[in-house]
């Protein structure tokens, strides 16, 4: 089973803003999580919602079982506001994903 990945429209600029040597190893690990939601290491934040750390970065992710789709909300250096508004990074999430079902 292999999931769908999706980007928050933010997380583009934000990994822009990352030096090339890290950001590399962030997106090949962005895209295991297509074959492997959960790896070793992840850890639940809330929900749906995790996160996987990548050095001193930390990429925060939705994952949808039933539409299989891996969200990623938010990619950060870890300081005291990475964690900050995990509700609303959630509710973009759902929105995004599925959103167009309530129509």
């Amino acid at each position: 089973m292999t999931y769908a990945l999706k980007l928050h429209r933010k997380v583009e600029k934000q990994l822009a803003r990352i030096p090339r040597k890290f950001r590399s190893r962030i997106v090949n690990s962005m895209r295991d999580l297509c074959k492997e939601p959960r790896p070793h290491g992840s850890v639940k934040l809330d929900q749906i919602l995790y996160r996987i750390r990548i050095g001193q970065y930390r990429v925060i992710y939705a994952v949808f079982d039933e539409e299989l789709i891996i969200f990623v909300c938010k990619v950060a250096r870890r300081t005291d506001a990475t964690y900050r508004d995990l509700r609303i990074l959630l509710d973009q999430a759902i929105d995004e994903v599925r959103g167009n079902e309530i129509d």
